[in-house]
């Protein structure tokens, strides 16, 4: 399959590393030179360097003959642009796109196109780890990073508290809090009170 991703950071090269191991003819746009260093030495796909809104670029890449189509930048309204263009002008059956902001997914949802939501995907492993063993840590890859996520009871003393109220350890964040018939919520800095029978979700680093 011939396959065209936008993007060659964390997200991108390991993309095309999976994808040009598994068979796939890979192309890959970023518009730092530098970005390609991560990909590993044995790739075989190709890489451009530009901008990925620019019709010539995309056309030097190979993306008026492939199958599938990758944006997967760290800016999801360019990830957007890419996509229309992709879909739009040139037809490709397969669109995939990153999109960061939760809020933004029904945007790109209505113009047809595949959401890879790293938050979405990240709350669902970590719940799903969770729930399967509650009673102990689990340990989740996400890319190159090893994540661990544990998860304790809070303590009555807690009840009423704030998030920051809680001292967390170096390279240690609050993950989430789960609640009763609430279940599961994502603690993104939002203002929040702790309630008896909470649990709380903590993420840290490895």
């Amino acid at each position: 399959m011939n396959i065209l991703i936008i993007g060659c950071g964390t997200m991108g090269s390991t993309l095309a590393a999976e994808l040009d191991r598994k068979g796939n003819d890979i192309s890959i746009i970023d518009r730092n030179p530098e970005s390609f260093e991560a990909l590993p030495p044995d790739f075989n796909g190709f890489t451009a360097t530009g901008v990925a809104i620019d019709r010539d670029v995309l056309k030097r890449a190979g993306i008026e003959a492939c199958d599938a189509f990758f944006a997967v930048t760290e800016n999801d309204d360019m990830n957007l642009m890419t996509a229309q263009i992709a879909r739009e002008v040139f037809n490709i059956p397969k669109i995939f796109v990153r999109v960061d902001n939760i809020g933004k997914c029904r945007v790109f949802e209505n113009v047809g196109v595949n959401i890879i939501s790293p938050t979405k995907l990240t709350v669902s492993a970590a719940c799903a780890a969770l729930e399967e063993e509650a009673t102990r840590d689990r340990v989740l890859s996400f890319g190159n990073a090893r994540i661990t996520f544990s998860i304790i009871d809070l303590p009555e003393n807690y009840v009423g508290s704030v998030p920051e109220d809680i001292e967390l350890e170096e390279e240690e964040t609050l993950f989430g809090i789960i609640r009763g018939e609430a279940g599961f919520i994502l603690y993104n800095n939002v203002p929040v009170a702790f309630e008896s029978g909470d649990k709380l979700v903590f993420a840290k680093k490895n």
